[in-house]
């Protein structure tokens, strides 16, 4: 079922007008193509971004009806604001049946959680483009286009002339040109974390520097031999000044002399 919007004609032009009527809740727009010429438009704002939110809006052809006249459209353009949630303006372009169009519509893909290289070998799917410019006439337009990845390894890609297009859709691609859709890889940060992890505890004990460890008991063994040798000297030293050595001199030394002085006398 097409989706229907609806847009009145805008007779104010200008750079000022626009700011007016975003003001009041209402988007400038432009209607062009076709065997007509083009016409300034006008939307409602909040029904407008509604229908922004669907994917089938981007890429089905829609039914505009412009003051009472209903005519088959395609989405071409939007400028949204830089930071609000607020259309600035909005292109469609009418459709003719019987001429081609180019299209982007967006990639559904389906059985990655089947795929060997998900299922079996731990590896994430990559999603290299989320959408593929298609030629084909506006009957012919499909909504989304699938991409099957069951059969998807690791390592292992699958490209645009893979995709098994509907019938009377083509690829709008030049003649050498088949560009990666999608890829199943294993997660890079999770294997670096575990290779991290693994040579940490690889580290042999002889590579940890001994100083780090031996240090403290190294100081404290040289600590306790300074002052047990210092000790020692000191108790050592004592008996033998205070006592020996003083007593030695004064009790050896003169009863040498006495006997000599009496010797000398006899």
């Amino acid at each position: 079922m097409a989706i229907e919007i609806s847009a009145q004609k805008r007779e104010a032009q200008g750079t000022g007008a626009s700011r007016r009527l975003r003001r009041m809740g209402r988007v400038p727009g432009i209607l062009y193509g076709g065997e007509q010429g083009p016409v300034n438009i006008e939307l409602e704002q909040q029904a407008l971004l509604m229908n922004l939110r669907s994917e089938r809006f981007h890429a089905t052809i829609l039914t505009l009806d412009l003051a009472g006249t209903k005519e088959q459209v395609l989405l071409r353009a939007v400028n949204m604001h830089p930071f609000k949630p607020q259309v600035q303006h909005v292109d469609f372009q009418r459709v003719q049946k019987n001429k081609k169009i180019h299209m982007k519509v967006p990639l559904h893909f389906v059985n990655a959680e089947q795929s060997p290289g998900v299922k079996e070998q731990g590896g994430v799917v990559n999603h290299v483009q989320n959408d593929l410019a298609i030629v084909c006439l506006p009957d012919d337009l499909p909504e989304f286009i699938e991409v099957d990845l069951v059969n998807l390894a690791v390592g292992k890609s699958i490209h645009v002339r893979e995709i098994g297009l509907p019938r009377g859709v083509e690829l709008a691609l030049h003649k050498d040109e088949n560009p990666v859709v999608a890829t199943v890889v294993v997660p890079v940060l999770i294997t670096e974390e575990e290779e991290a992890a693994a040579a940490a505890a690889a580290v042999a004990p002889s590579e940890i520097p001994a100083t780090e460890q031996a240090a403290p008991g190294a100081e404290g063994e040289a600590a306790a031999e300074g002052a047990a040798g210092k000790g020692g000297e000191k108790a050592a030293a004592k008996p033998g000044a205070d006592k020996g050595a003083p007593a030695g001199d004064k009790g050896a030394a003169k009863p040498a002399a006495d006997k000599g002085d009496k010797k000398d006398k006899k």
